[in-house]
């Protein structure tokens, strides 16, 4: 099977010591690519050395998370807008709110969304979108700058149905990730309500491992664990669970380009 890991921090901190072993493990089980979602300036260099050496395999985005919107959140996007300026990236990311760490930075963050977006639509790139106990303040900044040229993905999702379907009226993807194998996630309910060309797969490693791995690392190989527990919830192969999402994600993030 073919799949594409849309959503792995690889260059974090944690896969220091067996990064490479790692990735040998996510190709081994069929992950042909691994889209990499940037934080802020701190975040760049790692990045893109993983770039170098998997080079059409391991592929940035470019982006300012909202938890690292402070401040001088202008200086941080200054320096992402010079990174566009420089060379293409696969997506706008990761972008987005966040209402659990600190809401002191609110308007700060959805102003750096509006912006953000806005170079999306440029650009004509996709954005990876991050929603932490703000779906609803995100669907409302959503339907604020949706023209019918934004395009992404709104990875981990977790919500109700309704945010679901609302996300995907907005035209964009549902990312699934660990949460789907949680006995509480509530993918169980809204998975079948979602049309499987509206789904692509990740992991967010090193964070939300999947069952039978929660609380540990994650990684992208545990990707698999996702696949099934979709197949299992649709009822279907997960044979047919890799075909559409990987075609999604090639169609998302143009990796055919």
């Amino acid at each position: 099977m073919r799949l594409i890991e849309t959503h792995a921090h690889i260059y974090a901190d944690q896969f220091d010591a067996d990064r490479e072993e790692t990735i040998e493990r996510a190709y081994n089980i069929g992950v042909e690519k691994i889209l990499m979602p940037n934080i802020d300036h701190t975040s760049i260099d790692g990045m893109l050395e993983v770039e170098l050496k998997h080079p059409g395999q391991c592929l940035p985005m470019m982006g300012l998370h909202p938890c690292y919107v402070k401040k001088d959140f202008e200086k941080e996007l200054y320096i992402v807008e010079n990174w566009w300026s420089k060379r293409d990236f696969i997506a706008v990311g990761e972008i987005g709110l966040d209402l659990h760490w600190d809401k002191s930075f609110f308007e700060q963050q959805k102003e750096a969304f509006r912006i953000q977006t806005n170079w999306a639509k440029e650009k004509e790139r996709p954005v990876a979108i991050h929603s932490r106990e703000s779906n609803q303040e995100l669907l409302e900044l959503l339907e604020e700058v949706q023209d019918g040229a934004l395009t992404g993905v709104l990875h981990c999702f977790s919500g109700t149905l309704e945010e679901a379907k609302r996300i995907v009226e907005l035209g964009l993807y549902l990312g699934i990730g660990g949460v789907s194998t949680f006995k509480k996630g509530g993918h169980d309910e809204i998975l079948p309500e979602i049309d499987l060309g509206k789904l692509v797969l990740e992991t967010d490693c090193p964070y939300l491992a999947p069952k039978p791995h929660r609380g540990k690392r994650n990684e992208p190989a545990y990707l698999e664990f996702i696949l099934n527990r979709v197949a299992e919830i649709k009822n279907i192969s997960a044979e047919e669970v890799a075909d559409a999402t990987t075609a999604n994600a090639i169609s998302l993030f143009a990796l055919n380009e």
